[in-house]
């Protein structure tokens, strides 16, 4: 079998509890500590219950030295473009190329309304996305002369300046489950980012949500396998949630190596709050599917 065309990334996906501060923090730390590449934070601003996302990652940079940091995703609809852009480029910056951007399109529509944003429809949502990441990226191309103007359906860009530029590529990964949306991610995206739970057919239905994404990618002139796939996982529990995979942390490593190698997955993300198996997929799940990826495509 080929080299994969992407390195394997291993990540935690942690609650960012108002209420849980000092946990928060400790459990980004031992991330790092544990090996893990990058640690991500879900973004609801409609909820008080939750630390602001970009808050939360811009101090987590300072409080860190390697780990990279990412929104696990970006609530767009909250969220202006170009501020996004100078705001990822300008922390990208100042941690030494640490900052990945992934965002969502949208869905909890009731809260995004009450709190000042515009409800959209499935298909609007979509649209506006492909929108954002047109605007972003071309604020990033400070090289380029002039300034960015884009009058689309749902964002109006009159003359913005660009720049700054990102310290590295910051890769744009999007949480993406439909037909139309998963197009859009090979037509324009660097990564998918999904969480398997909300996968329809769970680790069944990954083969065919990668064939849209890979449609998209063609019909856009692009190499499908440019595309990132990452994953948001569970870890094992004895009761067999379909969220989750193997029960013990060999199977648990076997079965991610075999989603590599059959489903093109190169990272994964760990969901919840359990310092023990953030430390157990950082130590020892993620150093075991990194050799018997590199044994099966060697």
């Amino acid at each position: 079998m080929s080299k994969q065309p992407h390195e394997l990334l291993f990540g935690s996906f942690i609650t960012p509890s108002a209420n849980r501060v000092d946990q928060v923090v400790a459990l980004t730390r031992l991330s790092e500590q544990a090996g893990l590449d990058i640690a991500t934070f879900q973004d609801h601003p409609y909820q008080p219950r939750l630390l602001d996302s970009w808050t939360l990652i811009s101090y987590l940079a300072a409080a860190t030295s390697r780990i990279k940091l990412a929104p696990n995703v970006m609530n767009l609809p909250l969220r202006q473009p170009v501020v996004i852009a100078r705001s990822t480029a300008t922390l990208d910056l100042l941690s030494g190329g640490r900052v990945e951007l992934a965002l969502g399109a949208g869905g909890f529509w009731d809260a995004i309304e009450a709190v000042g944003g515009r409800r959209l429809t499935p298909g609007e949502s979509v649209d506006a996305l492909e929108e954002a990441i047109t605007i972003i990226r071309e604020i990033w191309d400070a090289g380029t002369r002039g300034a960015v103007r884009r009058d689309g359906n749902h964002y109006h860009v009159a003359g913005a300046k660009r720049g700054p530029a990102p310290a590295h590529d910051i890769g744009i990964w999007v949480g993406a489950y439909r037909p139309r949306i998963l197009r859009l991610v090979g037509r324009v995206a660097d990564g998918w980012l999904p969480s398997l739970p909300y996968i329809e057919g769970g680790l069944a239905g990954l083969a065919q949500a990668s064939r849209h994404i890979d449609e998209g990618a063609e019909a856009a002139g692009r190499d499908p396998s440019s595309v990132r796939r990452l994953l948001n996982i569970g870890a094992p529990t004895a009761a067999g949630n379909p969220g989750v995979l193997g029960r013990s942390l060999t199977q648990w490593a076997e079965q991610l190596a075999e989603i590599t190698l059959d489903h093109g997955v190169t990272g994964y993300i760990l969901g919840g709050d359990d310092p023990t198996a953030i430390q157990q997929f950082g130590e020892e799940v993620a150093p075991q599917v990194r050799e018997l990826v590199r044994k099966a495509t060697t």
